[in-house]
């Protein structure tokens, strides 16, 4: 049961909800502390915030950023021209064939993983998935390396997952969870007086305090912590940045949970938060391809050309770094269900804003989208480029637990051709 389900069954008060976020952020968290050396930072792209929109299930790259002239690998889908004259597009992504002088699109992603549960981990935090360990997404690898940047909102969310977890580092960075980009952060009811309240979290911090200290262990620190930075979110006027009823532009987003999702992340960046990320799913399409696109394309078109856009309209978009990314493509032979099933050895990402040069086509397949022929990308490589792009240290290590080192993203190569 998450967050968003039990605000639903009764009116929970505030010191609920702090204590349901923190339980369910640190769901797999170590609470022992990591060991960074002194950070020093290198030369990277220019981009202050980042907002990563991870497409769970598998896009396919063919029907999308990187479609062939063949029929028989492309089926119904056809071929769009973008702005841009190397740059093609598949024929339901018309509003972003229109932006293509501003995105950088990657078509040769290569992956050994084809199931999803690790090549989403992969995606997402740069590292092969482990019995032993479990990570950190980039919202706390950003906050490890460059600092917590406000002392209110957090520096990183999570939407569209009602649970986030720090990895091996201190679950006090880690990102909060928001379910429904509609609701806000749920459980924020007051139905006690304030004094009263502040008792009540007095008497709680008291407690966490004296278990700390008696036990010498960092666990209940790090909860004491994330109490704290509820209770400042709670308190203060900081909690209408997660609130999108009144954006006049709601609707050009698109009403589904994609769309919703990134009027959300514009909103939390423009406010402050640096790390957001929107996962949103439905792209597993082993049945009907022509449907599945022709459902989710449009929403995925309407959602990222109008963040763009938006961005752009703030004096956002070179401060704010876009990723679109996924765990795997699709197979470019349309199966006996008329669909497409998992296909790692070659897909498609996007990048846009924070820095990176619009209308670039980076790395190239074959004529049936099925063999990287040109400057292959690894996950890894793909999340050191956001890396490079926020301009953290790449070689900079931090300790987990059990004293092993790690780098973001595992070493990966960032592309640096990417950036202007």
């Amino acid at each position: 049961m998450h967050i968003a389900e039990l605000a639903g069954k009764d009116p929970f008060s505030r010191r609920y909800f702090m204590e349901m976020t923190a339980k369910l952020s640190f769901g797999l968290s170590l609470s022992v502390p990591f060991l960074p050396r002194n950070f020093k930072a290198q030369e990277g792209g220019k981009a202050k915030n980042l907002i990563y929109i991870y497409l769970s299930g598998g896009m396919t790259h063919l029907d999308t950023f990187d479609p062939k002239k063949n029929s028989d690998v492309m089926g119904s889908t056809e071929i769009l021209d973008t702005n841009v004259d190397n740059m093609k597009f598949g024929m339901h992504l018309k509003e972003l064939a229109k932006l293509g002088d501003k995105m950088a699109v990657i078509n040769s992603m290569t992956s050994t993983n084809g199931a999803h549960e690790q090549g989403e981990y992969i995606m997402r935090t740069g590292y092969e998935k482990r019995a032993t360990i479990v990570h950190p997404t980039v919202g706390p690898w950003a906050e490890t390396l460059l600092g917590k940047r406000g002392e209110i909102l957090p520096d990183s969310v999570l939407v569209g997952q009602s649970t986030s977890n720090a990895g091996f580092m201190d679950p006090s960075l880690s990102p909060l969870p928001i379910a429904d980009p509609t609701g806000g952060v749920p459980n924020t009811d007051l139905i006690v007086e304030g004094e009263r309240f502040d008792r009540r979290m007095q008497m709680a911090q008291k407690l966490g305090q004296q278990f700390s200290d008696k036990f010498k262990y960092t666990g209940p620190k790090s909860y004491v912590e994330y109490y704290n930075q509820a209770n400042r979110l709670l308190k203060s006027d900081a909690l209408s940045a997660f609130d999108i009823s009144n954006e006049s532009n709601r609707a050009e987003y698109g009403e589904n949970r994609l769309g919703q999702g990134c009027l959300l992340a514009r909103k939390l960046v423009e406010n402050g938060v640096r790390v957001v990320e929107v996962v949103a799913g439905g792209w597993d399409m082993h049945q009907d391809i022509a449907g599945g696109t022709g459902d989710r394309l449009p929403e995925l078109d309407m959602a990222l050309a109008t963040l763009i856009k938006d961005l752009e309209s703030r004096g956002l978009l070179d401060s704010t770094l876009i990723a679109l990314g996924t765990e795997f493509g699709r197979t470019p032979d349309i199966n006996m269900n008329s669909g497409r099933d998992h296909y790692p050895a070659a897909y498609s990402c996007i990048l846009a804003g924070g820095g990176t040069k619009g209308g670039t086509v980076y790395g190239e397949t074959d004529g049936m989208g099925k063999k990287v022929k040109a400057n292959p990308v690894k996950p890894e490589d793909f999340l050191a480029t956001i890396g490079y792009g926020l301009g953290l240290n790449l070689e900079e290590t931090v300790y987990s637990p059990t004293q092993r080192p790690f780098t973001f993203a595992d070493k990966g190569a960032p592309v640096t051709a990417l950036f202007a």
